[in-house]
């Protein structure tokens, strides 16, 4: 991974309001009986104090840092965590606090 993906993926989640929405995500995936681990924003939305643009906004940051992946399923937004990239962050945080 390169410090230009790094910097995308921890401004990403530099926002308050975006990391709470992402360990929303999180969270639901590791509630979910699914084993892919998908879940809805509108069964999420309803826990923030932001509005349905705001909340769209900071999908399409956490999509861009690539935490995230997104699917339409009708009129709902179906959001999965990118594991293999969190896998990578956990490893490379582990490897620079061993240092």
């Amino acid at each position: 991974m390169d410090i230009k993906q790094m910097a995308k993926i921890f401004k990403a989640l530099s926002n308050p309001n975006r990391l709470e929405l992402y360990l929303k995500i999180s969270e639901a995936r590791e509630a979910s009986f699914n084993a892919c681990g998908e879940c809805s924003i509108a069964d999420i939305k309803s826990c923030f104090n932001i509005g349905a643009p705001t909340v769209s906004h900071h999908i399409k940051e956490l999509v861009n840092a690539n935490l995230i992946t997104t699917e339409k399923r009708g009129k709902f937004l179906i959001c999965k965590v990118n594991t293999q990239l969190t896998s990578e962050v956990a490893d490379l945080l582990r490897l620079t606090n061993n240092s």
